[in-house]
């Protein structure tokens, strides 16, 4: 380690310890100080965390739990219609801790949790896709309609956390959202897959072209957002997609 690597490191320690003297942080799951550094989940709570991970056997296509392993990997619903992506995997179950994690830091401006929650997005693209197989990393695009009411995008915050994390080029600006669709929240798979059918453009291809592709998301729950992605951009020229999401509802 180099010097002004040293004492840029020790700088951002001493503004740490400054801030929390002024600011202590809580965690959000306890309530109690974090004794993990620069971290506001404390170390307890990101273990209830991972005891809500989707550990056991998945859909090798949409990442999505089965009961037991079958023959082809596949879930019903991928044998029945392929999926555009290559591979999908999220890191928690949407419920509880994981729930209102998402929620402060999407619709709430928790933006402090931004470490911790690339933390489970690194552990879980390490341990269940080909990390070593990923040219590059983008983001779900947020519409410009929406992102003047929220001011930022969650998805491509921990996009660009995740792709310094893995030593990969950041492609924010590759793929846009056109059309500023409805909430998926209300409608089936079909409605779903309808409701985003054309909201996507590629306006970088030369960047994407023949490339193995990681997108980000906060959640997942038919896939149909990241299919359309992965369609568009596979039109585009690439050459796989892969995504990850935080939670799988």
């Amino acid at each position: 380690m180099g010097i002004a690597h040293k004492i840029t490191a020790a700088a951002s320690r001493a503004l740490e310890g400054a801030l929390d003297a002024v600011f202590p942080r809580t965690c959000p799951g306890c309530g109690r100080r974090p004794d993990l550094p620069g971290r506001h989940i404390c170390g307890a709570c990101m273990g209830r965390l991972m005891g809500e991970s989707l550990d056991g056997p998945v859909c090798e296509a949409c990442g999505a739990p089965v009961k037991t392993a079958t023959a082809d990997g596949l879930c019903h619903e991928c044998r029945r219609r392929r999926p555009r992506f290559d591979a999908a995997r999220s890191a928690l179950a949407y419920m509880s801790l994981p729930r209102s994690l998402v929620h402060d830091f999407k619709y709430h401006g928790g933006l402090w949790l931004a470490e911790d929650l690339t933390d489970i997005l690194e552990a879980c693209v390490r341990a269940r896709l080909d990390a070593r197989a990923i040219d590059a990393v983008l983001p779900v695009p947020l519409h410009p309609a929406k992102f003047v009411l929220r001011n930022y995008n969650q998805s491509a915050i921990l996009a660009k956390k995740l792709a310094m994390r893995l030593g990969l080029p950041y492609l924010g600006m590759s793929v846009s959202r056109r059309r500023d669709t409805p909430t998926q929240t209300h409608l089936a798979p079909r409605g779903r897959r309808k409701n985003v059918r054309g909201a996507f453009a590629v306006d970088r291809p030369e960047a994407i072209r023949s490339r193995t592709l990681l997108v980000v998301d906060d959640v997942m729950t038919t896939g149909a957002t990241l299919g359309e992605i992965a369609g568009v951009l596979k039109k585009s020229g690439a050459w796989r997609v892969l995504a990850v999401t935080l939670c799988r509802a």
